[in-house]
């Protein structure tokens, strides 16, 4: 794998087919843990690693599963690393363990993981697979993080609550109070709060990839006039 390879899955995972806003794939997880930027990042960094080892072990066997039973070989090997997330949490992080709940186990059933893993890893090299699913669940752990800011900030009017139930009680003192004196926003950290902020995510995105469209379909249109010139 060259660099521009590199590059290209890189791009590819963080911004041009992000999961998050593109793709619009493992929306349950995404939208139900996003009511703090250290709930939203601890699930996206946990499904990160899921993704790059799942990428990592499967590519190797790729050609000696039988396509029949492809399926449950792929989720029996995820199931097994997210096991191995899930007792890693449990032992270092349990008051994050907690918080998270059902959604760590879940990461077995998330169907960005299973996509990836067909799409990309079953058809390709190691390095590549693994890489691959990282740049795919950074691009979630990237969304994931700035939808919680967005809610946690309009909701409580702080960043980084609850980091001590991931980094200890140290922690406790690292809370930014944003807006001092906030009494909160109830809508902001329920249900519909997620969704309008994916939504302004997904616009946003949206309008990002067309202005650079339009700006590169201008200098393509100004470059043979400039040669002519």
């Amino acid at each position: 794998m060259n660099v521009q390879e590199l590059n290209d899955i890189l791009h590819n995972g963080l911004w041009k087919q992000n999961t998050g806003v593109v793709q619009l794939l493992g929306l349950c997880p995404l939208l139900a843990v996003s009511n703090s930027v250290v709930n939203a990042v601890s699930l996206g960094l946990a499904t990160t690693l899921v993704m790059a080892l799942s990428g990592a072990a499967i590519s190797p066997i790729r050609n000696f599963v039988p396509n029949e039973i492809r399926i449950p070989v792929y989720i029996l090997i995820i199931a097994v690393l997210v096991t191995v997330v899930q007792y890693a949490m449990n032992a270092y992080m349990y008051g994050l363990y907690v918080v998270l709940g059902i959604f760590i186990p879940l990461i077995v059933t998330n169907c960005i993981v299973l996509a990836r893993i067909e799409a990309f890893a079953g058809k390709n090299p190691v390095l590549p697979a693994a890489v691959d699913g990282l740049a795919m669940g950074l691009g979630l752990t990237a969304v994931l993080a700035i939808l919680g800011g967005m809610r946690e900030i309009v909701g409580h009017g702080t960043l980084f609550g609850g980091l001590d139930l991931a980094l200890g009680d140290m922690a406790k003192g690292w809370v930014i109070t944003v807006i001092p004196d906030y009494h909160g926003f109830l809508l902001a950290i329920l249900p519909p709060g997620a969704f309008i902020g994916l939504g302004l995510l997904i616009a946003g995105k949206n309008w990002l990839t067309l202005r650079a469209e339009q700006k590169a379909r201008a200098q393509s249109i100004a470059a043979p006039q400039t040669s002519a010139a």
